[in-house]
């Protein structure tokens, strides 16, 4: 229990010392990084865009879910051409 105090003191102690230009150029950085599948779907995967955006709110809290939507929109591009060659095989 004393090294969570510790760490506490720590972390409240630095976070009161930060200036703006830190918390400004820090709060960039966490939205960036949160939105990322989001900005990576406007490069990759614009079809689905929307529904990726909408989900990057809440799955930023689970890492499992956030992985999961930074998958999805960096193969957005492969799953179409995937799907193009297999409409063009016979299903026997």
């Amino acid at each position: 229990m004393e090294t969570i105090n510790q760490f506490i003191a720590v972390f409240s102690n630095a976070w009161q010392q930060a200036d703006l230009p830190f918390l400004i150029g820090f709060g960039l950085l966490f939205l960036t990084v949160w939105f990322l599948p989001s900005l990576l779907a406007l490069v990759f995967n614009r079809q689905h865009l929307g529904k990726i955006a909408l989900l990057n709110i809440p799955a930023g809290v689970s890492w499992i879910a956030w992985l999961a939507l930074l998958v999805w929109a960096v193969t957005g591009k492969l799953s179409n051409r995937l799907a193009t060659k297999a409409r063009l095989k016979p299903v026997l």
